[in-house]
């Protein structure tokens, strides 16, 4: 068995799981998860920024106006030095109704029997009840005041220890350089022995190292002659970046080594002296980055949150939206789509999203070249921001952090991202935020035992995003981003033809996710393990849809070339002989009305038939029938070609190779529309990127007692939905 982040050998789809079924994520059993689910917190929460003057009865008149508008916590504060100071202003806030931290109930005492009844309450009574009850909200508040003083003794601690220039103390780090930084394959001298002996872990021998790295292959490229693992300590660092497997394991031993240096011990640590307080992660990174090339691994973050508490990463228009030249109707949705599927069954929402327009800030987009010359504007008016929010919810979130209540007064971020006007007057955004945020809480339970209903599951898999980042490190510097790209593409293939999806990872698949997806594709993934490959089959022959594209399965997990002759395992799967590869340049490879860029698979089929040609004769797309199943080839970038906007043949082309026979339980020709289904009613999340438009939503799988709009509450005729330009709706049905 190889060492494997993303998984490692996964068992089989099991024989009783049929394509479409439900999947429930072991991560929501842990202490933590099930505790927050019996709570079903969704804070709406802001940033206080102090100005200076501001006098108590201005801060808490802020606050008693954002209990007013459906504002429950307070994300952070931004204290003046000289100001008031977080203490004062925490119990403030508790004073007005706003609890002062960003999990809001999420860090309530769970309620149970044994606590209601040491209340004074019903041990009948729900939780919901229960959470509305005075006695209940004193006793919770009181908790909250305890947090409060514990933070600001930390914080005042942390502050004389600058003062007095002295060193931080119990960060617990042992291993040096493994922060994530842009060059991840890079080693400094003092990680080698760190690195080696996190190798001797994996591998055991060396002899079986050097298999694993290609020495034995590696003719005139690798002369490796190590013997003891002191020799690899000596000369690890000269071992040539033409051998990928190498680069991919500095990158997982990195993500790996992170892991249990900081986020295992915070949550270790918060166990001793809160364990009801939920922890964070996620960051303040832009989720279309190339993670994997960073050393990396933002699912393993997330999955030290089970018994943390959140995947709570940020989302700002002008500072992560980069990669995606600040488009943002749609990228929205895949954004937090990706960090809430990475964190399936775990807390997720947003740390930090905009309250307000940005223009002036966002950086000189270190990770994007090509963006450091473009503006990274974004009008957030209030349709926009329930575009936002809206979209949080269908992707997953459960709750909400905006960056902030009033605008920075001067310098950087100045007059920018404010749910207030310049003047500190709420804004119409913030009060409309407010009624989606009123909302959400209103139907919490509803949202928290809801879920996505995918009929594709678009795969996600850290090895192979390694790989392409190892492949950039002499290769070109893109090679890194393309799995992101691809993925992003298929994303929008599917969002614009209203397909209900959602990613899946290889983690995943091995927890037993097969069973949710009917249809499995995969964008990109150049190197799959053939244990992946192997369960696949078995996905197909059970009756599953199979659509790979270009260039998966080019490399297997060691680096190395994955069969693809006849006999091997990609074609018994395809159906196909997978020769070489051309690339669409000097001849040009059309499909349709589809002009093709980037690499071209040149096949033949076995057992396969050709579905599409290339104008030049050769197969563009095959499909091959195996047991129940089907496994569909697509011999060109399918994925990495709907990247942009406008290419609107190649992703019909997709999606319709995706779904085959399948049909999308819903259509609106007029907006995006995404859903959440549950026990008692299903949400429609309709957003439109255009016009004031009026839209018909058809649904073809279901009937409902009633629909209303979950905002205003007011009943909907789902033939005829209003909707405001660059705005959006979400419609409750009721079951």
């Amino acid at each position: 068995m190889s060492p494997s982040p993303s998984g490692g050998e996964s068992p089989a789809p099991a024989d009783t799981a049929a394509a479409g079924t439900k999947w429930t994520s072991p991560n929501q059993q842990t202490r933590m998860q099930r505790k927050l689910r019996s709570l079903a917190p969704i804070p709406v929460g802001v940033v206080l920024i102090e100005w200076p003057g501001m006098t108590e009865q201005e801060i808490r008149g802020h606050f008693r106006t954002m209990k007013e508008l459906g504002y429950t916590c307070l994300k952070q504060f931004l204290p003046l030095e000289d100001g008031h100071g977080f203490r004062k202003m925490a119990h403030w806030a508790l004073d007005e109704g706003i609890i002062p931290f960003w999990y809001a109930e999420g860090a309530y005492e769970e309620i149970t029997p044994e606590l209601l009844k040491r209340l004074g309450l019903p041990s009948t009574m729900s939780s919901d009840e229960a959470i509305e009850h005075p006695t209940m909200v004193e006793y919770q508040t009181k908790l909250m005041r305890k947090r409060v003083d514990r933070h600001a003794d930390a914080y005042e601690a942390q502050l004389q220890q600058k003062i007095r220039s002295e060193p931080r103390t119990g960060s617990g780090r042992v291993v040096p350089g493994v922060n994530p930084q842009i060059n991840g394959t890079e080693l400094k001298p003092e990680t080698v022995p760190h690195f080696v002996a996190w190798l001797k872990e994996q591998y055991g021998t060396v002899e079986a190292l050097k298999e694993a790295w290609n020495c034995h292959i590696l003719a005139g490229t690798v002369n490796i002659r190590w013997k003891t693992w002191d020799d690899v300590e000596r000369e690890v660092t000269e071992f040539p970046d033409r051998e990928y497997r190498h680069l991919r394991d500095i990158l997982a031993f990195k993500a790996h080594t992170f892991i249990e240096e900081v986020f295992r011990p915070r949550v270790a640590e918060r166990d001793k002296v809160d364990p009801d307080e939920p922890l964070r992660a996620g960051g303040e990174m832009g989720l279309f980055l190339p993670f994997a090339s960073r050393g990396t691994d933002m699912e393993l973050i997330a999955l030290t949150m089970a018994e943390g508490g959140s995947f709570y990463p940020s989302l700002h228009p002008a500072w992560h939206f980069e990669e995606v030249g600040f488009e943002f109707a749609r990228t929205v949705y895949m954004q937090a789509s990706i960090s809430a599927d990475w964190a399936r069954g775990i807390w997720s929402a947003t740390w930090e999203s905009t309250g307000g327009p940005q223009y002036f800030s966002g950086g000189k987009a270190p990770f994007v070249p090509d963006a450091r010359n473009q503006m990274p504007g974004v009008t957030i008016d209030a349709g926009a921001l329930r575009q936002m929010m809206f979209s949080y919810m269908a992707a997953g979130y459960r709750g909400f952090g905006m960056w902030a209540w009033n605008p920075r007064l001067a310098g950087w971020e100045a007059g920018e991202f404010a749910l207030t006007d310049r003047n500190l007057k709420p804004t119409r955004r913030a009060v409309e935020a407010g009624k989606v945020g009123m909302a959400a809480r209103r139907l919490r339970r509803d949202l928290w035992e809801s879920d996505k209903e995918p009929l594709v599951g678009v795969l996600v898999d850290w090895d192979s995003e390694a790989t392409w980042a190892a492949m950039s490190v002499t290769g070109r510097y893109f090679f890194k981003n393309e799995p992101i790209r691809a993925r992003s593409g298929a994303a929008r293939a599917l969002i614009n033809h209203n397909v209900p999806w959602e990613h899946v990872t290889t983690r995943q698949l091995a927890q037993g996710a097969w069973a949710r997806y009917p249809v499995i594709y995969l964008p990109s993934i150049i190197a799959p393990s053939r244990s992946l490959l192997e369960n696949l089959k078995t996905f197909v022959e059970r009756g599953g849809r199979l659509v790979i594209d270009t260039p998966s399965a080019y490399y297997d997990e060691f680096g190395r070339l994955t069969p693809t002759g006849e006999g091997s395992l990609f074609e018994q799967i395809f159906g196909v002989v997978l020769h070489e590869h051309g690339f669409a340049n000097n001849v040009p490879y059309v499909v349709g009305e589809v002009l093709c860029e980037g690499l071209i698979g040149m096949v033949s089929t076995t057992r396969a038939k050709v579905c599409a040609e290339f104008e030049v004769g050769l197969p563009a797309i095959t499909e091959a029938d195996l047991g129940r199943g089907r496994a569909l080839l697509m011999a060109y970038e399918a994925g990495r070609n709907c990247f942009q906007t406008g290419n609107t043949a190649a992703e019909a082309l997709l999606v319709k190779t995706l779904l085959g026979d399948l049909e999308s339980p819903y259509a609106c020709d007029q907006a995006i529309v995404y859903r959440l289904v549950g026990p008692s009613a299903d949400h429609y999340f309709l957003i439109n990127d255009g016009p004031a438009v009026e839209a018909e939503l058809r649904i073809g799988d279901r009937g409902y007692r009633s629909c209303e709009d979950a905002v205003e509450q007011v009943p909907v005729d789902l033939a005829r939905i209003g909707l405001e330009a660059y705005d959006g709706r979400w419609i409750r049905c009721a079951k």
